[in-house]
Parts: structure tokens; sequence; C-alpha cells
């Protein structure tokens, strides 16, 4: 059986201002290291949890990449789509919003185009 992870695990575990809860998510984090557990991180988890840190936390783009680079990055965790997630963190920290970072790093793995009105989108998706 398979744990899906929910964005506020995710965000305590980050920012730690809730200590139960950051424990909690440390314990799960500790499971699943050790293979007791198996958690899912879903690419709208990390979405959401771009926004609440960076709207709520004042996190800044820098800061969110780097922190969320190193979770995705843990093979004991299950990614979805980890190497397109990975790709959007390079293109968020550069000043893009994340869905369109995801969009971009997605459209660049699979060579698909991007059907957007967007026009800053179009730009990068042309390069």
């Amino acid at each position: 059986m398979i744990d899906v992870l929910d964005t506020n695990v995710l965000v305590r575990y980050l920012v730690g201002d809730v200590k139960a809860q950051q424990e909690k998510a440390v314990f799960w984090f500790q499971e699943a290291r050790s293979g007791k557990r198996k958690i899912l991180v879903k690419p709208i988890v990390v979405a959401e949890t771009c926004f609440v840190l960076e709207k709520f936390y004042k996190k800044t783009r820098s800061e969110i990449a780097e922190s969320l680079g190193v979770v995705l990055c843990q093979r004991w965790l299950k990614v979805e789509d980890r190497s397109s997630l990975l790709g959007a963190l390079d293109f968020y920290e550069n000043k893009n919003h994340f869905v369109d970072s995801f969009l971009l790093a997605w459209s660049v793995k699979n060579k698909a185009k991007i059907l957007t009105f967007d026009l800053d989108l179009l730009k990068l998706a042309s390069c």
C-alpha cells in the first residue's frame, strides 16, 4: 500500500512552525527511508507547496526551489514525474509561476508543444 502526501505535511516538514506536526512528518519520512512506509508525492502537492511557502511564509523562490529540490531528490520517496518537477524548480526559481514552470519542463521532456495564450510562456517555450 502507498500513502499520498498532503501539502500541509510537506509545509510543516519544511517550515517547522508547528513542532508536533513537523515531528510527525519527520517520523513518516524516516519510515519511508527505512522501507516501512511508501509515500507518493504528486505534482499538484508540489505546486500548492510552492504557493503556500511563497505567499504565506514569504519564502523566496530560490529558498523554495532549493528546499523542495532536496526533498524531491530522495529516492525513498515516490515522486510522480520527478524529472519534470525538478526541471520545473529551475524555471520557477527564475521568476516563472510554478504551474507554467512545470508545463515548460514537462513539454521539454516530452517534446510537446504548449497551447497557451500566455505570451511570456510562449516566449519561454519557443527557446
